[in-house]
C-alpha cells in the first residue's frame, strides 16, 4: 500500500518540494498550512506519518504533537529551523519519532521518513501497492482489480506487470516512453513503439477487468496511471 504523508508545513515553498520528492518516491500526501488543518487532516485521512513544522499558524507544532500522541502512535518527524538540543529534547519527551533541521536536503527527509516508517512496521506493507481498484503484489507478481463482490486477476506478462508496478508507484505522474523502456525493458533494444504495444496490451486488460480508463495517454510525453 501506498502510505499517506501529511505535510503541516506553512512555507508553501517548502510544502512543494516536498510533495514532489515524497511523490516521485511513490508516496501518497496530503498537505496543511496550519496547525488546525493538519488535526483535522489527521483525523480524517489518518495518515501513516506526519511531517510537522515546529512553527505553524493557528496551533503550533509542539502543541499539534502532543494532541496527536494523545490520539495515538502515528509516527511524526519534526520540523524546525532551531537546530538546538533544548527543541530536541521537547520533542523527544512529547513523542516525536525524528527531526529535521532546516535548510535541508529533501533527500535526507525522505530517507528519514523510509526509516522511520520501517521502524514503525510499515516496511512489509510496501510490497503492496493500491490505487483505485487495482492492487498489485510486488513480491508476488501478482495484480488484480476489485469490483463490488470479486477480485478479478489480470494475467499480465512480465513486461506488463513491469510496466503497471512502476507506474502505481508514482499514480497520476506522466511517465515518457523512454524511461518505461530504462525502467521496464533493460537489456534490450526496445522502440518507443513497442512499448506502445505493451501499454495498448495493459490497456485493454484493465479495461476488461472493470479497470477502464485508469491507463491514460498524455499527449506528447507517454502515459498515466491514475485511480480513476
Amino acid at each position: 500500500m501506498n502510505e499517506l504523508i501529511l505535510i503541516a508545513e506553512d512555507e508553501l515553498e517548502i510544502t512543494k518540494i516536498l510533495d514532489a520528492y515524497l511523490v516521485r518516491e511513490g508516496f501518497r500526501t496530503v498537505n496543511a498550512a496550519d496547525g488546525q488543518t493538519a488535526l483535522d487532516q489527521h483525523a480524517i485521512l489518518k495518515p501513516d506519518l506526519v511531517l510537522l513544522d515546529v512553527k505553524m499558524p493557528k496551533i503550533d507544532g509542539w502543541d499539534v504533537l502532543a494532541e496527536l500522541r494523545r490520539r495515538g502512535q502515528t509516527p511524526i518527524i519534526m520540523i524546525t529551523a532551531l537546530d538546538q538540543d533544548l527543541d530536541r529534547l521537547q520533542g523527544l519527551r512529547l513523542g516525536a519519532d525524528d527531526y529535521v533541521v532546516k535548510p535541508f536536503n529533501p533527500l535526507e527527509v525522505v530517507a528519514r521518513t523510509k526509516a522511520v516508517l520501517r521502524r514503525s512496521g510499515h516496511a512489509a506493507s510496501r510490497t503492496i501497492l493500491r490505487i483505485g481498484k487495482l492492487e498489485i503484489d510486488l513480491e508476488g507478481h501478482l495484480a488484480k482489480v476489485h469490483g463490488d463482490d470479486v477480485a478479478m486477476p489480470l494475467q499480465l506478462t512480465l513486461t506488463e506487470f513491469r510496466l503497471l508496478a512502476h507506474m502505481a508507484k508514482a499514480p497520476t505522474r506522466a511517465f515518457g516512453r523512454n524511461e518505461l523502456i530504462d525502467a521496464c525493458l533493460p537489456g534490450g533494444d526496445a522502440l518507443e513503439r513497442t512499448v506502445d504495444s505493451h501499454v495498448s496490451n495493459l490497456r485493454r486488460k484493465l479495461d476488461e477487468a472493470g479497470a477502464s480508463g485508469m491507463m491514460s495517454v498524455v499527449r506528447g510525453i507517454g502515459y498515466r496511471l491514475t485511480g480513476a
